[in-house]
């Protein structure tokens, strides 16, 4: 339901827009600056106040954002006054009338209760005052009333009551989408927090195994890779943003690798080309780690020591309005249908939940088209292909995900 109705609201205004674009094309009336008809020029300013009023709600209901939408929807509906509240106050008064506040609050209560709209005479004992009737429209969200409009004007109005129904519901609609953001990002967040569990213990455990066989036959290889093992530790736990840039993912994946090469030797070979000018791209935190760390399983997964070296081979290059980036281990491989299953989320894959976290992710930020390519098959090792637009709004190195 929360998937038709974004789909809806998106879909209506194009289809508004459409109709006024061919009545002007159409229309014989007297045209009104350039504008065209009274209708068409209506339908303009209905359509620009609803934009303006709608970035606000995006970010949920709250003091501010109703602060910075009431004038817009007044506007909507030519009210002498109009407040926004959520289930325990008036959240903001726009227009005449502010002493009626708390009466209205006081009797919000069966509204708020049922989701039903309603009207009502004030009471007031100031003879100028222009407000004496309260339309209520309950703002509904998935069966959950958040909060109400109240339009008030001087008289009843069956009119009134109607267009504040039908703009409480499209302010409905704009904070499911809120609520849909929002979901997005703690699913986002839950899934680099996945990653962050992810990071093996026995992988912990053999790293400080390696540093702790190099206490006393080499203490200063020993202090140089408990560096390391800070440093990445340290990166992929931070609290601050949910995408950083290529250069610093790059260092954290060094730090790993350092740590992997201290206990497989000479059996692990990493071949790095970066172009210089991609490292400043912002991709999503945690993002190719994942796959660096898949990469060093199945390389030598299988391998014998006397098999010689697992090789990978991590580039990063420029492609225009992207950058590509490409690891290819030499391992075991995959069933590609095995694969696509653990992409899929069909089964669970043997070691974690990189790949297919790091897809859904990047499919999520970028859309579908910028999903993991792999090319894999038994025995024939595995090439991960990513592609990083340069440019995303809402993705900047440390910052938080953001609807644009």
């Amino acid at each position: 339901m929360s998937g038709f109705l974004a789909g809806l609201c998106v879909a209506v205004l194009p289809v508004l827009a459409a109709g006024v674009w061919l009545g002007r094309r159409t229309a014989r009336a007297k045209s009104l600056g350039g504008l065209g008809t009274p209708v068409e020029h209506a339908t303009f300013e209905t359509l620009h106040t609803a934009s303006l009023a709608a970035p606000p709600l995006r970010a949920g209901l709250t003091e501010e954002t109703a602060r910075k939408s009431a004038r817009k929807l007044r506007s909507l509906l030519g009210t002498d006054a109009l407040c926004l509240t959520d289930r325990e106050q008036v959240l903001v008064w726009d227009g005449d009338g502010a002493h009626h506040r708390t009466e209205i609050m006081e009797r919000l209560g069966g509204a708020l209760d049922t989701g039903r709209g309603e009207a009502f005479r004030l009471t007031c004992d100031i003879l100028d005052c222009s407000v004496r009737w309260a339309v209520v429209a309950p703002f509904t969200v998935d069966d959950r009333v958040h909060g109400a409009l109240v339009a008030c004007a001087p008289r009843e109005s069956a009119v009134l009551v109607r267009a504040a129904g039908e703009v409480a519901r499209w302010v409905s609609v704009q904070l499911e989408l809120a609520d849909l953001d929002q979901s997005r990002t703690r699913l986002i967040e839950a899934e680099v927090r996945a990653l962050r569990a992810q990071i093996s213990p026995h992988f912990i455990f053999n790293s400080l195994a390696v540093i702790a066989s190099f206490v006393r036959t080499d203490p200063e290889r020993a202090r140089e890779l408990l560096l390391e093992f800070a440093d990445f530790t340290r990166y992929s736990f931070r609290r601050h943003g949910d995408f950083t840039a290529l250069a610093d993912e790059l260092h954290a994946i060094d730090h790993y690798l350092a740590l992997v090469r201290a206990r497989f030797g000479e059996r692990l070979s990493v071949t790095l080309q970066i172009a210089p000018e991609v490292l400043p791209v912002a991709l999503p935190f945690l993002c190719l780690q994942p796959l660096v760390e898949n990469a060093v399983k199945h390389g030598l997964e299988g391998k014998a020591v006397s098999l010689g070296k697992c090789r990978i081979q991590i580039t990063a290059q420029d492609a225009g309005a992207e950058a590509l980036v490409v690891i290819e281990d030499d391992g075991a491989g995959m069933n590609p249908d095995l694969l696509r299953r653990i992409l899929a989320r069909e089964v669970s894959p043997s070691g974690g939940i990189g790949l297919s976290n790091v897809d859904d992710r990047l499919r999520q930020v970028y859309g579908d088209d910028y999903g993991l390519v792999i090319e894999t098959a038994p025995g024939a090792g595995m090439k991960i292909t990513v592609r990083i637009p340069k440019y995303q709004p809402g993705v900047h190195s440390g910052g938080r995900l953001t609807r644009e």
